[in-house]
């Protein structure tokens, strides 16, 4: 013969597997109701990503060799800056391989508002912005970004953002062939 167990232990025994459902499944959507990532995300895979205090972006072209590079400076004094690189389509043996580099401006990070989208651009309030690709294509001279970047998380050496961009360029020997690419995605960069 069985013996049936008391009602108290069984609601008990209910009550415990109600709170560790809802605690699971509260723990499942914070994780996934990441600020800084969406579905619709480019596909880009971010292999740098450098976060300095007290610098500026510089961007350089050389005409002599068709290349535009990205670099920061920190010797002359400025603000918080980004430096962040995104690798698109890594596969061995595909050919359309590109990768494209953005610099962002912070100014202050401290004073950036998590939650609130900063425009690309050179007025008040808006994040100065540049950007390179390389690819194996005609060679491509930097012109402008646009869009906007969030601010998700600040900690002492880290800063979790999202870039949702459109970055522009123009061909070295043909003034008329404009080329864009899209980054909407999120953006990491330690100090």
């Amino acid at each position: 013969m069985v013996k049936a167990a008391p009602v108290s232990r069984l609601r008990a025994t209910f009550l415990c597997n109600v709170v560790a459902r809802r605690l699971c499944l509260t723990l499942l959507l914070f994780a996934a109701c990441d600020p800084a990532s969406r579905r619709d995300d480019t596909l880009g895979l971010q292999s740098y990503g450098r976060w300095e205090w007290h610098g500026r972006i510089l961007a350089e072209a050389d005409p002599k060799v068709t290349i535009a590079r990205l670099r920061m400076d920190t010797s002359q004094g400025g603000g918080d800056v980004v430096l962040a690189r995104y690798d698109f389509n890594p596969a061995v043996g595909e050919g359309d391989e590109y990768s494209l580099t953005l610099g962002l401006e912070l100014g202050r990070a401290h004073d950036l508002v998590p939650g609130k989208p900063y425009a690309f651009g050179a007025g008040p309030g808006q994040i100065a912005a540049h950007a390179t690709v390389a690819c194996l294509c005609r060679p491509l001279r930097p012109d402008s970004v646009g869009g906007t970047y969030l601010l998700a998380t600040r900690g002492l050496r880290q800063l979790t953002g999202r870039v949702d961009a459109t970055l522009y360029f123009t061909e070295w020997n043909d003034t008329a062939r404009h080329v864009t690419y899209s980054l909407h995605q999120r953006i990491d960069a330690i100090k």
